[in-house]
């Protein structure tokens, strides 16, 4: 998320209040309200369909801010689908074994072999007679041989045969169906991941900051569509001099002073661990040489937060302690 720069500038200015009769002292900053931000956009390369928000629309968690789309994407969707029910019809074919007309096929093979089998061997019986008493020839004795050898291998073939189709697939066989079947579920399941990237939802109740893309626009992978600002969590940035950062703590409650002149309580949130510049604004030669650091303050209730973009006044007392919020710029 990025922070909504909604100023030109950062004005800072240090008062001391007081008149010597022991009075804490005050340091005043000003800065702009902001929002965390959250650009959205499609992680696929897309063409915008429809945008249903404008620029400073108000918006829930949850809303579909707008919808994209791609040309090919119904039609692999569908052809995933199908991949996945030939792959799951592959897998129930092997759980299920052989079906009843293929047991029955191979027992009348098996039957027929048998019987083959049984008429060789007894016209080799014959044969084998006939040719000790030279009735017949030697040549024909062994064509009856043969003939049974032949009978013998097709009978145990189809025996065998029997055999697999009563046992059913191997396991090795549905544990690679089964593998194909979770192949192509995730595929799917990833092409349906990518569709869901299409429509773009608002992650926080927030604020339209920017309307990026219109629709039938054609954009690239990554490119915004839309910002939303995260109203929750307003805050604003001051730079403090590091003479005053030293003292300050994390949850420390400081006033905040309004264009109106309200005062709303705000607590530090982050300190900036480097120094980041003396502003050109700086009243005296002393701020001038004083490094200063980047301070963020969030509202203690985000309700009563000022609009984005407007100016506020942060006052931290020197002395510990919020400042009451009763200076110049107040009244």
């Amino acid at each position: 998320m990025r922070r909504h720069q909604a100023g030109s500038a950062l004005l800072v200015l240090g008062l001391a209040l007081g008149c010597g009769d022991g009075a804490s002292e005050a340091y005043e900053a000003r800065g702009t309200v902001e929002l965390r931000e959250a650009d959205l956009s499609a992680l696929v390369p897309a063409k915008v369909l429809s945008v249903r928000v404008d620029e400073g629309e108000a918006v829930r968690a949850g809303d579909t801010l707008a919808v994209l789309g791609q040309r090919d994407l119904d039609a692999t969707l569908a052809a995933l689908q199908a991949k996945v029910n030939v792959a799951g019809a592959n897998l129930r074919d092997l759980e299920a074994g052989s079906r009843p007309q293929e047991l029955h096929e191979a027992e009348a093979n098996l039957a027929g072999a048998e019987a083959e089998a049984l008429r060789t061997r007894q016209a080799l019986e014959r044969a084998r007679a006939l040719v000790a008493d030279n009735a017949i020839a030697r040549q024909q004795y062994d064509d009856a041989v043969a003939a049974n050898r032949v009978a013998e291998e097709r009978a145990g073939a189809a025996r065998a045969a029997l055999a697999l189709a009563r046992a059913g697939s191997r396991p090795d066989r549905i544990a690679a169906g089964r593998s194909q079947v979770a192949s192509a579920r995730a595929e799917l399941e990833q092409a349906i991941a990518r569709a869901g990237y299409l429509v773009l939802i608002a992650p926080t109740d927030g604020l339209v900051l920017g309307r990026h893309a219109e629709p039938g626009e054609a954009l690239a992978a990554g490119v915004p569509v839309v910002t939303v600002g995260e109203t929750a969590r307003p805050f604003v940035r001051v730079y403090l001099p590091q003479s005053l950062v030293s003292g300050l703590s994390l949850g420390r409650e400081v006033a905040v002073v309004t264009q109106d002149r309200r005062t709303l309580r705000g607590r530090i949130a982050a300190i900036n661990p480097k120094a980041e510049f003396t502003p050109r604004v700086a009243l005296t030669e002393k701020e001038r040489a004083d490094l200063m650091f980047g301070v963020k303050i969030e509202f203690v209730n985000p309700d009563e937060a000022p609009h984005p973009g407007l100016w506020v006044t942060v006052r931290v007392g020197r002395t510990g302690g919020p400042a009451d919020g009763r200076s110049d710029t107040a009244r």
